[in-house]
């Protein structure tokens, strides 16, 4: 029998069993720190962001210098005094730009289209522009009228844009895409990756998982580069160059993700962290804190009637605008439908709208006219389970196999929107058959369905149905009228390119 320990012993003894007990709920915080416990590598990944920051602010001063060629050559401003006095201004150009964040957006996001910098951009050409007018009130060539400040920034904006994505393109084709880590598995992890894969707008090349459980099953076909606890993710990105860490943040203690990002920083690796609610909140989140705590405003469930309106009169002007302007593809369009197939000019179909009320949507007929009572047959040929798609559809005119290549068959939906039954941007119209499907995603029909939305920019169809149905749901969850703008320039490239398209 062993002899009884010392009073003090035993109180020691149970301090480090509770010691323990209360270690064994942070687990994941030792592994990971044991993991990110190797020597600082090499700064391998400051000179692509240091020379993307340059290179975007060499871009910026030549649309600036753009700009004012342009104001010289078409107001009365003199080039040889006022426009060189001008150019003095192109460094302070450039801090406003930074403090809109411009030049420090890229580390931070992977999404950098010119729609989405349009709002930073606009706000700081309207503080320019006044900076600008209030600066030539006080320097030697005396003052300049409002009108060649304003051609000045209106065309250096247009050119900063079109420049910048230029200068992306090129860090691209210079420097590759951003090679990316996914630490930690989730169930938005595979949806993440495939979507990254696909949109190679984003220029982001998912390398590989480092997992947090030995057994755990790929999202994708992803390599396994190691499991946590047994892998030294430093050498792991050393070895596979990577760019940017993903973190699945669900089931990481937040002392786990702070020394993530601390290790990372070391080692100059981008962060992005996927919040647990990935799949619901969408982008237009607000960030928010009481007393320093963090937290995510999400948009009010019910859309206000302002919004309800600003958006049905986007529709309006928009759907007359098209119209006039689509009037003589109108009739060109007609007149091939006629002579190159028997039937009706239009297409209508029973689609479910807002509320579950059904209408009949109108397009172009790209088929032969009993095309429907085919439809049965030729659904046991189709390449997805989802959707009747098919490498080469019978029932498809010589027409209609063009009108569908260029989405001008939907034209005639813009009679949809007037009527109120569809709008420009929306959920997808579906198909009594296939609405019975969505289940518990009935919400997203709180909007009016529309010509275009996510499913439409994000591939049409080649996302699955319950993708698309999630997407649909994003949409409508965090509705705003910017978003509504930026989808529909997002459109057009995805219509010219025919992503999708069926």
């Amino acid at each position: 029998m062993s002899p009884s320990l010392p009073i003090r012993d035993q109180e020691r003894t149970a301090l480090t069993e509770r010691l323990r007990l209360t270690l064994a709920g942070v687990a994941r915080v030792e592994r990971l720190a044991a993991d990110l416990s190797a020597p600082v590598v090499a700064d391998r990944h400051v000179s692509r962001d240091y020379y993307l920051r340059r290179f975007l602010a060499a871009g910026d001063g030549l649309a600036l210098s753009i700009g004012l060629a342009i104001a010289a050559a078409s107001t009365d401003m003199s080039f040889q005094h006022d426009a060189l006095w001008a150019l003095a201004t192109v460094p302070a150009w450039l801090v406003l730009f930074q403090l809109y964040g411009l030049y420090s957006n890229d580390s931070r996001r992977v999404s950098h289209t010119g729609a989405d910098e349009l709002p930073g951009v606009f706000h700081a050409m309207v503080v320019g522009a006044f900076g600008t007018w209030a600066y030539f009130q006080i320097v030697p060539p005396g003052k300049v009228e409002f009108l060649p400040i304003l051609v000045f920034v209106s065309a250096a904006a247009c050119s900063m844009l079109a420049l910048r994505a230029l200068v992306r393109g090129g860090a691209v084709h210079l420097f590759g895409p951003e090679r990316v880590l996914f630490v930690g598995s989730g169930p938005s992890t595979g949806p993440l990756i495939q979507r990254m894969r696909a949109q190679r707008a984003y220029a982001l090349d998912p390398v590989g998982l480092i997992s947090d459980e030995a057994s755990v099953a790929l999202p994708t076909d992803i390599p396994l580069l190691g499991v946590l606890g047994g892998t030294d993710v430093a050498a792991v990105i050393a070895e596979h160059d990577i760019d940017r860490i993903v973190v699945e943040s669900a089931g990481f203690a937040d002392e786990a993700i702070l020394q993530l990002l601390r290790r990372c920083k070391q080692l100059s690796v981008k962060v992005s962290l996927l919040p647990a609610a990935f799949g619901v909140l969408g982008t237009s989140v607000a960030l928010d804190h009481v007393g320093g705590i963090t937290l995510l405003g999400v948009n009010p469930p019910v859309l206000p009637r302002s919004s309800r309106a600003v958006k049905r009169a986007m529709d309006i002007c928009g759907a007359t605008t098209l119209l006039i302007l689509f009037a003589p593809v109108f009739a060109i369009i007609a007149t091939a439908i006629r002579i190159d197939s028997r039937g009706p000019v239009l297409f209508q179909q029973d689609r479910v709208g807002k509320g579950g009320r059904r209408f009949r949507i109108m397009k172009f007929r790209t088929m032969v006219d009993d095309a429907e009572a085919l439809r049965p047959e030729l659904l046991a040929r189709s390449r997805s389970p989802d959707w009747l798609l098919l490498d080469c559809d019978p029932r498809i005119t010589r027409v209609g196999c063009l009108l569908r290549k260029s989405s001008l068959d939907e034209i005639p939906q813009l009679f949809n929107v007037l009527r109120g039954e569809m709008s420009l941007v929306g959920p997808r119209p579906l198909m009594p058959e296939d609405h019975q499907r969505v289940g518990d995603w009935s919400h997203r029909l709180d909007l009016t369905p529309g010509m275009t939305g996510l499913w439409q920019v994000l591939g049409r169809t080649t996302i699955p149905f319950e993708e698309m149905i999630k997407l649909d749901y994003l949409y409508v969850t965090n509705w705003s009228l910017w978003g509504d703008i930026k989808l529909v320039l997002h459109t057009f490239p995805v219509v010219l390119a025919r992503t999708g398209a069926n």
